[in-house]
């Protein structure tokens, strides 16, 4: 068993004391035991980044059959839909790893963890580019995957809200691109 596969089955085994004891060395003691702890020396923004860390690779790994007949539009749409369905049990889990993240002195780690989601998210969508339009997309995804997680942590369990909400972003998103070609060809 490598680190990664250990420091995974002691996330998913925490995750349902994390609700009541939030990202803590308590919720990770009684979900993995005694020795979890060490795995996770940096505390709780560790554990959130290695929580998102096997969020990332679980969405991929369900929608990478699904994403071979799409766009790469409906592919980011199809990846994020799945992390959210995904992540539903895990709800309270994933609204405390948000105001984890959101502490100061977790600001790399959340920059980190976000950049590394979009990055994925891209790369399974089957972007490749190597050009300036690999920072932009990250950039514009992260402020839609973004807006998209805080909508659906507020919402009550309405995905079909969240996956409409999500479909105005990626609209308003491909509006943009649009308008701008049409400025490229005019000018």
């Amino acid at each position: 068993m490598t680190a990664t596969d250990r420091r995974d089955a002691a996330i998913t085994a925490a995750l349902p004391f994390i609700a009541e004891h939030g990202w803590s060395e308590q919720a990770l003691r009684l979900g993995a035991g005694e020795a979890a702890s060490l795995l996770f020396p940096g505390g709780a923004g560790e554990m959130v980044e290695a929580y998102i860390d096997l969020a990332d690779r679980r969405m991929v790994a369900e929608a990478g059959p699904l994403l071979d007949t799409q766009k790469r539009s409906q592919r980011v749409r199809t990846l994020i839909a799945t992390r959210l369905k995904q992540a539903a049990p895990e709800k309270p889990a994933v609204r405390r790893a948000m105001t984890v993240l959101a502490n100061p002195c977790h600001a790399a780690a959340s920059v980190r963890s976000l950049a590394r989601t979009v990055d994925a998210i891209w790369y399974a969508a089957g972007d490749r580019s190597a050009d300036f339009s690999w920072y932009t997309k990250r950039a514009i995804l992260a402020s839609v995957y973004s807006a998209t997680l805080l909508f659906w942590l507020n919402e009550a369990n309405e995905h079909d809200a969240t996956l409409a909400f999500l479909d105005r972003r990626l609209a308003g998103v491909a509006q943009i691109g649009r308008l701008r070609r049409r400025f490229s060809t005019a000018a």
